[in-house]
């Protein structure tokens, strides 16, 4: 038998540590290098290329009041109406109080949102009281964002980029995050990473899902490496999903939410499989506006397709054909050519669609410095919870990437000039560099099997309907796994090792996963994206916000009245 050899392990030093790098991770380091720290920004894919950002094609909601008279105080009143009074105020209004700021300085910085007549466009969206959402033209909204920090950050000399690197797990020494030990995919060395300041940045969690809009990396690590840190989590069982994702005819090269702008510009009418536009059976009637918000879609499709009024693949109709092509082009111009190259002609076919895992609420809990509770540990972007309660507003997301990006890159600037001296992290990291260097167990599972069957699981058990039954199969079935996972890493410990970093993975989103199911099952109620069919209706005792905490290995979770 060949015994490979274990890789040396490296080191690294940095002022500022930032974990992902989408846009909330770039923001965060351009600001931190602007105050004066030094900056490692790494991935565990290509800088400013993964994550959630790259891929959104829709709006931003912010109150420019550029076409329609607007302040930030009715955008922050529709975002509260949105959470269904579990929003954290001080969040929430520094979501939408500092939006404008950002939007205007990635304006400075060449990101091309819409104009009309010299002002930049807004459009109408869903929960929102006036026209707010700013956008790029044809579907380019987040590749626009994504490119326009990346040329931002070069201009940066303090940040250092690294990709390949999956962080295993943060460090700490008398209480207080000190940096992080990674693990190189590309070579399989070792990383340890010190740091006065980390901030993650890594996302949501929605390939916990079978069906999910988001990038492959974004399994909840952020959430993971939180917990055993000591953070706490809170509002973990609001999964968002969007309504109309595409089902059907195949889309080749296209996002799978794409037909919300469409929707935005131009109505488009959703059918079931009599031809009948339902929406008004659920309390929304539409009109030709799209006007009905996205837990409520979700909500009124699925039972469409439960009552057997669903499409040949599992969903209902998005129709636009009442739609003349001039009116399609006008609005949509090359994107009109790009579904013709997929068969598909909106003036003569309607598209099946489907709810698809697509944002996620909860999160780790932290002030509006972007501060968790503990020391030396910040948190941006999707991965911070609470700023929109039990669902997000339309157009939020990339607001809040930019916003809390900032607000997390200044404050730990801010905190590099408090600590003077770098904890060595010598002694905290051998328990991780242990796990990291152990040898593979004989005969281990298939980790590609295994991430299959959990996403089976959450979409079949912890989707948008939940009932006790399903939530507590889904429980047992993340306790099987996480016993066939066992506590030794399979693969090797050569490069691009998949099933090494699958088994990574897995230790992540088992753990993600279960405090998605355990707070769902503890909440007896239906409340924004937490259907529970077995207890419908938003009870008043509930309004209230969970809190979970890793104690012990077992997850504890407590009610707090919420903010």
């Amino acid at each position: 038998m060949v015994i490979e050899p274990k890789p040396e392990i490296m080191q690294a030093e940095t002022d500022v540590l930032v974990i992902g790098s989408g846009a909330a991770g770039m923001y965060a380091a351009i600001e931190a290098a602007r105050g004066g720290a030094s900056v490692l920004l790494l991935d565990r894919s290509l800088i400013g290329r993964g994550g959630a950002t790259v891929m959104a094609q829709m709006t931003v909601a912010v109150a420019l009041g550029a076409e329609t008279p607007d302040h930030w105080t009715h955008h922050f009143n529709d975002t509260l109406a949105a959470g269904r009074s579990l929003c954290n105020a001080p969040l929430a209004q520094l979501l939408c109080e500092e939006g404008v700021e950002c939007i205007l300085e990635m304006e400075d910085w060449g990101v091309g949102w819409a104009r009309k007549d010299g002002r930049i466009t807004q459009a109408m969206a869903p929960g929102h009281d006036r026209p707010r959402c700013v956008y790029v033209d044809f579907l380019s909204t987040g590749p626009a964002v994504s490119k326009t920090l990346r040329t931002a950050l070069h201009k940066h000399a303090g940040v250092r980029r690294a990709g390949d690197l999956c962080v295993i797990d943060l460090l700490k020494v008398d209480g207080e995050v000190t940096g992080a030990v990674a693990w190189h995919v590309g070579s399989g060395a070792p990383v340890v990473i010190s740091a006065k300041a980390t901030i993650v940045a890594t996302g949501g969690l929605t390939r916990l899902y079978r069906r999910n809009s988001a990038s492959a990396n974004m399994g909840g690590d952020g959430y993971a490496l939180a917990l055993r840190a000591g953070a706490p989590l809170i509002d973990m069982e609001f999964v968002q999903f969007f309504p109309i994702g595409h089902l059907a005819p195949r889309l080749i090269g296209m996002d799978p939410i794409m037909w919300d702008p469409f929707r935005y510009k131009l109505g488009g009418k959703l059918l079931n499989n009599r031809g009948e536009e339902f929406t008004q059976s659920y309390g929304v009637p539409e009109d030709g506006k799209y006007v009905v918000t996205r837990d409520v879609g979700t909500h009124a499709i699925l039972k469409e397709v439960e009552a057997g009024r669903g499409s040949p693949h599992g969903g209902v109709y998005l129709s636009f054909q009442h739609c003349p092509e001039a009116e399609l082009r006008a609005a949509f111009g090359p994107v009109i050519d790009r579904l013709a190259k997929n068969n598909i002609d909106l003036t003569k076919m309607p598209v099946e669609v489907a709810p698809i895992a697509h944002y996620h609420m909860g999160g780790i809990v932290a002030d509006a410095r972007m501060q968790t509770q503990v020391p030396g540990l910040l948190v941006a972007g999707e991965a911070v919870g609470g700023a929109n309660g039990a669902n997000r507003l339309s157009g939020n997301a990339i607001t809040e990437a930019l916003v809390f990006g900032r607000r997390a890159g200044r404050s730990a600037a801010e905190r590099v000039k408090e600590v003077h001296t770098q904890n060595s992290n010598d002694g905290s990291a051998r328990e991780v560099l242990d796990l990291l260097t152990r040898d593979a167990p004989q005969n281990a599972p298939n980790s590609a099997a295994m991430l299959q069957e959990l996403q089976a699981t959450m979409a079949d058990d912890v989707g948008p309907l939940r009932t006790k039954a399903k939530l507590e199969r889904a429980l047992a079935r993340i306790d099987a796994l996480d016993t066939m996972l066992g506590d030794c890493p399979f693969g090797g410990h050569r490069t691009f090792d998949l099933s090494r970093l699958e088994w990574f993975d897995l230790r992540n989103m088992l753990l993600v996963a279960r405090t998605v199911a355990q707070s769902a099952l503890a909440r007896p109620e239906s409340r924004g994206a937490h259907q529970r069919e077995d207890f419908p209706g938003m009870l008043p005792s509930w309004q209230a916000n969970q809190i979970v905490r890793l104690k012990g290995g077992k997850l504890d979770i407590a009610q707090v009245a919420a903010q």
